[in-house]
Order: structure tokens, then C-alpha cells, then sequence
């Protein structure tokens, strides 16, 4: 099949070009933002583009069969091939990291001149990297590309968590590079060999590629995909995401939203439905135990613990990586329950959870650049001073818990469906206990920062439209997200697995 139109590769290759026009006008910083966020936005075109190609052909210039959903760029070796390819995953992915980009741009320039960073151009740069990076994750067509853009990835945004520095960040740089990569090099390359020599191929195929093999390697497998994936930060292997909170606020939320723990939990989901399939998934059994009710409970404990201990975090930034962490594993569920609501919750999951933890980290920041504090226990009042701030944090607080009018109730009541359908009632009961704690540790930040008195006298301190209108924005989103999460999950739904 000839594709016509633009190839599915550009996707990736535009945030590539964005970085290289970056570090070509470093001398000039208003042109230099401009090819920033012009880049972003016309990826995000792309996007919208290649999302057409893939809707039904009423959508189309031309007839549906004349593009091509799947681009080989090169062969490696047999069998290894750099290939990128359109499905529905992916394609929520790519849009939910495309959308944020220009936003998280135009946040990202407003902080970092605040503050007076002398190292602007690298870090947009790099920025830029990494999402061409999790384009590249997203459209993967085989386990080698996958990985291969999970390593530069990780490699990419090493310089952006030591980004200060600092004894502290380079000392943050260290773990984060050694779990990631012990994880990876270890456990998630002997997976993608074990896959390529035990099944049938290295490609995202929906059914899986692991039918004839055997329940126990399948478990095995399973495992070391779980936890070779570090992004995903599943217990024990997360410590690197709070260390990494050292890092300056955008890094934050990229680390959080838009590219690097997003990318893990997606690289789950798609190996769990491509890979594995919900057939295999679903007949992990050694003699009369089935292996998938004790493997969900994985995430199911890094749900919990992580929520608790997000609630004795005073440090706001610290507060939200545990609760990431905990989030994350919501997704992480969503694929091992192997059927149609989890693989559904999961997903749409991404895309809520996305929105509105990278408000909260927004804002987050403003209150650190406007105020000067970063501790829970000193933004008493603070809501009369920052109003703005703190109604979008509210917003996605509201989303995370799970709450309406906002999007992540819709990811977590398909979770909750889908525990049902599998009959793990204990796996809906640390749903909802996990829901009532975010409900506490969230929203108890905008209710003390608009009810309790103020420590001292209070004036307005939003003054940068570069900081606020993105939290606003992307607060807005996670309220619109509600209302379009059915066609979220009816596109996702077209995936036979």
C-alpha cells in the first residue's frame, strides 16, 4: 500500500526539528520561543491529521484504503525494524502529549524567565527531544522501537532533572539514571528476547503474539515487563520520580504529564494488549492458583502506600509526586485486569490524569514564583491573593479524585466496572478508599488556601499571563474532558484484543 498524504513518521520527527531550530536561534530568545511553540502547534496539526486518516472515511479527502497506517523507516537486522504505525492507543497518546506541548511551552518560557534561567535554550531543547521521544513510544510498531525511544528518552531527560546543578539534583540525576536504566538493560530488554524467541514476532499485533506460549514463562514475561518498565514507578522501583522533584517545575510536569511516566504506564497498556492479549492475560495459572489475581494486587499496593504517603508530605511538589505515583498504578490495573473496561479505564486514564496533574504542577509553580511557598502548611488563605491558581488547582483535584464535573470520574468508573467484571471486590474497595484519600490530600489544599485565615496581608500576586492562562487552560480541559469521555472510550473500544 503507497501512503498518501504525510507519513506517519514526521509525528516524531517534527519535535526533533522543533529542538534543532531551538539551539539555532539561542542567540535571539523571542524567536527562539516563537519556533518553540510554533513547532508544537503544528505537530499538534499533524496529529489532528493523522487522527482524521484513522477516523471512518467520511472524515477523509479520499477513500480510507489509500493510506497507509504503517511506515517501515529501516531494518536493523532481520526482524528489527524501526516502524511506526497508527492505532487507537497511540493515538490518544500522541494527541495528549501533542496537546500539552504548546501549552507546557508557553508555561515553561513564562517560569524559567522568571527565575532568570541562564539555560533556557537547553532545556527547551531537550524538552522537544522528549516529546519526540514519546511520539516515538506511541506509535511504535514493534517492541525495538519501543524501546529503542524509551531509552533516548530516558537518557534525554537526565540533563533536565539536574538541570539546577546542584548537589541535590545531581544526586537526584544519579538515582533517577540508575533505576531507569538498571531496570530497562535488565529486565524489560531480556523481556523483548524472550518475546522475540518464544513468540511469534516483535510487532503490536491485537491478540497478542503469545499464544503458544506457556502460562509460567507468560508470568514470568509479565513480571519482568512490570518491572523493567521503571516509568511506570511501580513499587519498588519509583523512588526516582519523588528524588526527581528537585528539578524545576516544567521538568516536573513533563516528568509527570506530558512524556516520561506516561510514556511507562502506555508502554504497559500497549504490551498488554498487543503483546499479551487478554486471552493470555487472563490464564495465568499454575496448578488450580490464578497468577493474575496475585499480580494485580502489585499495583494495587503501590496504590495504596503511595496515597498514604502522599498525605504526610507538607512539601506541595512532593505531595503530588506521590500522588502520581499512586495514579499511575491506577492505569497499571486498568491493563492487567485483561478485558475491555480496564484496557478502556486505563487508557482514557492516561489522557485525565494527564490534564489534570499537569495543572496541578502548574500551578504548583505559580504558587512558588508568586509567593515564594512550597509547603501546605503555609498557603493558609493564599487563595484571596492567587484565585485563579488555586480554582484551577480545585479543578484537577476534582479529576484525579475521581470526581465530577470532571474528567477522571469517567477513567476511574470504568476501572471500578471492570473489577466488577472480574470479580476482584477487593481491588474496588482500594479504589475507592484510594479516591477518599486524594479527595483529602488534594482538596484540602485550595480549601485551606480559600477558608483558613491569611498569615499576614494579603495582595495580588498572579501577575504573569505566561503562568496563569495555561493552569486555566488546562484546568478547563480537564472540565471538558467529561463531557467527551464516552467517544474517548468508544474509540478506544474499536481494539479487539
Amino acid at each position: 500500500m503507497i501512503p498518501i498524504g504525510i507519513p506517519i513518521g514526521l509525528a516524531v520527527l517534527i519535535p526533533f526539528l522543533g529542538a534543532c531550530g531551538v539551539v539555532a536561534t539561542r542567540k535571539s530568545p523571542l524567536v527562539r520561543n516563537c519556533v518553540l511553540v510554533i513547532s508544537g502547534l503544528v505537530n499538534l496539526f499533524l496529529l489532528v491529521y493523522l487522527l482524521l486518516v484513522y477516523l471512518p472515511p467520511t472524515y477523509l479527502p479520499v477513500p480510507r484504503e489509500n493510506y497507509a497506517t504503517v511506515q517501515v523507516l529501516f531494518e536493523t537486522l532481520p526482524g528489527l525494524r524501526v516502524a511506526f504505525h497508527i492505532e487507537p492507543l497511540g493515538l490518544i497518546f500522541a494527541l495528549t502529549a501533542g496537546l500539552l506541548w504548546p501549552i507546557t511551552s508557553v508555561y515553561s518560557i513564562g517560569y524559567l524567565k522568571a527565575g532568570n534561567d541562564p539555560h533556557q535554550t537547553r532545556f527547551h531543547a531537550l524538552f522537544c527531544v522528549a516529546i519526540g521521544c514519546a511520539m516515538g513510544i506511541a506509535f511504535a510498531e514493534n517492541l525495538f522501537t519501543l524501546f529503542l525511544f524509551y531509552e533516548i528518552l530516558t537518557l534525554s531527560t537526565w540533563p533536565l532533572v539536574t538541570h539546577s546543578r546542584t548537589p541535590e539534583a545531581m544526586a537526584a540525576g544519579r538515582v533517577y539514571l540508575g533505576v531507569l536504566l538498571t531496570t530497562s538493560l535488565i529486565l524489560f530488554l531480556l523481556a523483548i528476547v524472550l518475546v522475540g524467541s518464544y513468540g511469534s514476532g516483535l510487532s503490536f499485533i491485537p491478540g497478542g503474539v503469545l499464544s503458544n506460549v506457556s502460562p509460567t514463562l507468560a508470568t514470568v514475561l509479565l513480571l519482568l515487563f512490570l518491572f523493567g518498565i521503571g516509568k511506570a514507578a511501580v513499587m519498588p522501583f519509583h523512588r526516582w520520580l519523588p528524588n526527581a522533584m528537585v528539578a524545576p517545575v516544567p521538568v516536573s510536569a513533563l516528568l509527570h504529564a506530558v512524556a516520561v511516566v506516561k510514556a511507562g504506564v502506555f508502554s504497559i497498556l500497549k504490551i498488554s494488549v498487543y503483546i499479551f492479549g487478554f486471552d493470555s492475560l487472563s490464564s495465568l495459572r499454575l496448578n488450580d492458583i490464578m497468577l493474575q489475581d496475585i499480580i494485580l494486587w502489585i499495583p494495587a499496593i503501590t496504590i495504596l502506600l503511595a496515597s498514604v504517603i502522599a498525605m504526610r508530605q507538607d512539601d506541595i511538589k512532593a505531595r503530588l509526586a506521590y500522588s502520581t505515583i499512586s495514579q499511575l498504578s491506577y492505569i497499571v490495573l486498568g491493563a492487567l485486569m485483561a478485558n475491555q473496561m480496564g484496557m478502556i479505564g486505563g487508557a482514557i486514564h492516561i489522557t485525565m490524569h494527564a490534564f489534570g496533574k499537569i495543572t496541578l504542577f502548574f500551578c504548583a509553580g505559580a504558587i512558588i514564583v508568586f509567593s515564594g511557598k512550597n509547603k501546605v502548611s503555609e498557603m493558609n488563605g493564599l487563595g484571596r491573593s492567587m484565585p485563579w491558581t488555586f480554582v484551577a488547582f480545585f479543578i484537577a483535584a476534582l479529576s484525579i479524585a475521581g470526581l465530577p464535573p470532571a474528567g477522571g470520574v469517567w477513567s476511574k468508573w470504568y476501572l471500578a466496572l471492570a473489577t466488577l467484571e472480574t470479580g476482584q471486590l477487593g481491588l474496588l474497595a482500594v479504589l475507592m478508599i484510594s479516591s477518599l484519600l486524594n479527595v483529602y490530600y488534594l482538596l484540602s489544599i485550595p480549601l485551606r488556601a480559600f477558608f483558613l485565615p491569611a498569615d499576614g496581608p494579603q495582595q495580588a500576586l498572579e501577575n504573569r499571563a505566561s503562568m496563569v492562562v495555561p493552569l486555566m487552560l488546562t484546568a478547563a480541559v480537564s472540565v471538558l474532558l467529561f463531557f467527551i469521555a464516552d467517544g474517548l472510550a468508544s474509540f478506544i473500544g474499536e481494539i479487539q484484543s
